[in-house]
This record gives C-alpha cells, sequence and structure tokens, in this order.
C-alpha cells in the first residue's frame, strides 16, 4: 500500500468527529463534563470548568482520533513498515489539516511544536541576524521575553493609538524587524486590530507574528486573508491537550536558520568534513521523534471545529458571554478589567478584582465551597496586569496585584455562569 492511500484512510479515521445536539447545533462534547468534585462538608458537586483560556478539556473527537491511532502507532519518517508508513501519513495529514484550518498559504511551513511558547522561541532562534522585534507591553510572557534585540511599546489606549504605536516603531527601525502581537488578550479577551497592524508592518518592510493561542478556539482565523507571516498557537487551548502546537508561516527565514534542535529527522547527511540540514523548513526544526499523537490531535480538534461551524460556536460563546458580564456588573464590588472599554469585541475571557479580597482568596472560595474552576494570578502577562491594577510592582505571588480570570467555551453552561454569579454575590454578602 502506498503512502498516498494510507494517508486517505488514515484521514478517514480521524477527520468525522463524534457530536452532541444541542437545538439544531451539532457541537461536540468535551471530556469531562460529568466530573464532580468536593466542597467544603464533604459533598460532591459537579464541577464548572471557567478555566478554559488556561488549558480547555479534550473534545470527544480528540480523543476519538488519538484512541483510533494508537493501536498503529510506529516511528515516523524512518520505517518501511506497515505501522509506520500509516503514522507518517497520519502525522503529515495532521499537517495538511492544520495548514487549512488557519487558512494558510501554499508554500507555508506548519512546524509542531510543543505549545505556543516553544513555537515563538524558534521563530525568534529563526530571525535574520540583527532583527528586531516591536512588541507591546500588552503581551503574554511568551511573546515578550524570546527576543533577542526588542523594542517594546507602551500599553495603548485605544486600537487607533496601537496602530499608530506600531507604525512610529517600525519607521524608528532599521534592518530587519518584526511585529509582535495578539490577536485576542489572555487577560481581557479584548480582539486586537491584526489586519491593520499586518498593513502598517509590511508597508515598513516589516514582518508580524500573531498570537493566536487566544482566538483559534473561539474564532476562525485566515493568515491569508489578513496578510499575517506567522500565526502560533497550542493544542492544549484548542480541546487538544496532548502537547503540541504550531508555527504556521513563512519558509525563507526558518529555512535559512540553524536548526532549532540538532539531531535525527533534521539532517540529510553526517560527514567527516561535516554536517547537511534539511532544506525543508518542517524537517529542519522537527529533529528527533516528535509528538505523533499531539499533531493528530491537534489536526482532530482543527477537524472538530471546522465540522461544527463558526456561527453556531460563536452563537452561543456570545450569549453566555453577555450573561457573565452582566451578572459580574450585578454584584457589588466586583470590577471587570478591560483596556478598550466595555463595548471593544472580545471571546470569552474575563478577568475582574473582588473589592476587599484577594484574587487568591476569591479563587480558593469558588473552588473549595462551590466547586467553580478559575483562574488567579497576572495570566504569564505582568506589565499588562500591573497597568490594568495600576500597580507598579509584584510578581506572580503578589496577592495586591493580581486578579482572578472567569473564561469560557464548548462545555460551558447557563449553570455554570449562574452558579458563579451567585457564589461571587455570596461571597461579597459576607464583607
Amino acid at each position: 500500500m502506498s503512502i498516498l492511500t494510507i494517508s486517505t484512510a488514515a484521514a478517514a479515521d480521524t477527520a468525522t468527529p463524534a457530536t452532541r445536539t444541542s437545538g439544531d447545533r451539532p457541537i461536540p462534547a468535551v471530556l469531562g463534563s460529568d466530573l464532580e468534585v468536593p466542597v467544603r462538608g464533604g459533598r460532591l458537586v459537579r464541577y464548572a470548568n471557567l478555566d478554559y483560556a488556561a488549558s480547555a478539556p479534550c473534545l470527544e473527537p480528540v480523543s476519538a482520533a488519538v484512541a483510533a491511532a494508537l493501536p498503529a502507532y510506529s516511528s515516523v519518517h524512518r520505517g518501511a513498515g506497515y505501522a509506520s508508513q500509516l503514522t507518517t501519513a497520519r502525522y503529515e495529514q495532521a499537517r495538511q489539516t492544520v495548514r487549512a484550518f488557519v487558512g494558510a498559504r501554499p508554500g507555508d511551513s506548519v512546524i509542531f511544536t510543543r505549545n505556543t511558547t516553544d513555537a515563538t522561541n524558534l521563530l525568534a532562534r529563526s530571525l535574520p541576524e540583527g532583527t528586531t522585534a516591536v512588541v507591546f507591553d500588552t503581551e503574554h510572557h511568551a511573546s515578550l521575553l524570546p527576543w533577542k534585540r526588542a523594542l517594546r511599546l507602551p500599553v495603548p489606549a485605544f486600537p487607533g493609538e496601537a496602530v499608530r504605536a506600531a507604525d512610529e516603531a517600525l519607521a524608528s527601525v532599521e534592518g530587519p524587524k518584526l511585529l509582535v502581537v495578539t490577536a485576542a488578550s489572555n487577560v481581557t479577551g479584548e480582539l486586537w486590530p491584526i489586519a491593520a497592524l499586518a498593513h502598517i508592518a509590511h508597508r515598513h518592510g516589516a514582518r508580524v507574528l500573531v498570537d493566536a493561542a487566544q482566538l483559534v478556539p473561539h474564532r476562525r482565523l485566515n493568515l491569508t486573508a489578513l496578510d499575517l507571516d506567522y500565526v502560533v498557537f497550542s493544542g492544549h487551548k484548542l480541546y487538544a491537550p496532548f502537547g503540541a502546537g504550531a508555527l504556521i508561516g513563512r519558509s525563507d527565514w526558518l529555512a535559512d536558520a540553524e536548526p532549532y534542535l540538532r539531531g535525527g529527522g533534521a539532517v540529510r547527511a553526517v560527514n567527516d568534513d561535516g554536517t547537511e540540514w534539511h532544506d525543508d523548513p518542517e524537517a529542519r526544526h522537527e529533529a528527533g521523534t516528535p509528538n505523533v499523537l499531539g499533531a493528530i490531535a491537534l489536526a482532530a480538534a482543527c477537524d472538530a471545529l471546522t465540522a461544527t461551524g463558526w456561527t453556531p460556536l460563536v452563537h452561543e460563546e456570545e450569549r453566555l458571554l453577555d450573561r457573565l458580564r452582566a451578572g459580574l456588573a450585578s454584584v457589588p464590588g466586583v470590577q471587570e478589567l478591560s483596556l478598550w472599554g466595555p463595548d471593544h469585541p472580545r471571546v470569552g475571557i474575563v478577568s475582574f478584582v473582588v473589592n476587599g479580597r484577594t484574587a487568591r482568596e476569591v479563587a480558593e472560595a469558588l473552588s473549595g465551597d462551590y466547586g467553580i474552576g478559575v483562574r488567579d494570578g497576572k495570566f504569564c502577562a505582568h506589565p499588562f496586569v500591573r497597568h490594568l491594577l495600576d500597580a507598579k510592582d509584584g510578581g506572580c505571588d503578589d496577592p495586591a496585584a493580581s486578579a482572578v480570570r472567569a473564561s469560557i467555551g464548548i462545555g460551558t453552561t447557563s449553570e455554570h455562569v449562574d452558579r458563579l454569579i451567585a457564589a461571587l454575590r455570596d461571597l461579597a454578602s459576607r464583607g
């Protein structure tokens, strides 16, 4: 059997998601929706997971795709045996699925990584010598920290100021330059004007990297239509918690760079007089045995969301988000954090503070008393959270400069949202 034939069979195994029906919307179910957790007093209650922005639960079709691949799991790119050929085909089919999911150009590379942080660091290692990264202080640490040369921009007061600041900064930089920007904030959920920023970057001869980790679980992304150069995201945010992420984008910088890791798979030949590395960036930067099951899981999540369609997913998320934000606004002493105001478009992420209580106290009470999971802290975005809270200093463990984050996704219900609001109202009434 040829690789092409095996690839077709493998795609059939992993591309059709199991679905459940919610009204007239076929939405895939998540594992763990019936999880019960202990609360104070020894009772068990159904878990209300409102921490999707940290790590989303596994979709049932993702779990099924991994289970289907396990019996024939073998090495990739190295074996002549049937299982190896089948696993290789599934792995390469996953690459094509991810390519299609983000609307990549035909010549773009799709490199599998561990996560968004790993993907961003890979690109940072691949930049031409002397490249300056222009990055806002609103970014997640994965985008803020990897660069050898960085020009950091202050937090913009409104979207137009972000575009203007990027325009001025890029105009001031000589040599190669890369604009780094999030698509959706992991702190506030607010959407950034990535199309306008990409246009500005290209006008100055720069490239743009978009951190799409918090966007792709919530909205469709088309790299080609937006004219983006590079996109990174993580499987564990995309209902595929099997340790894979991806860097997708233009091949030339990646093809010219030293391999991200040096080892088997990245080489064409090792001779007495030196090493000949692969010209293909995908092979060049994926040394060693890759995370095959992670790639298959990531592709299965992409397939499941595409098969469901974005309209029902976005409609349900916006309904729940409106319910969540209205509920938070009704609780005395609760303040939602926002960069660009309450009416700016956003995905299903809301951060807030509760007067008189630290974020850790709130999160622990929500878990221990009500069976609700949220995130507290600075969300790996210290400068941005300090700005929103008007705090000068403070690290991860500083309770005075932290917030609570509630995030929603597939599997979130109205009862989860209502339970959170009732719990916060109860906490506020205790004084």
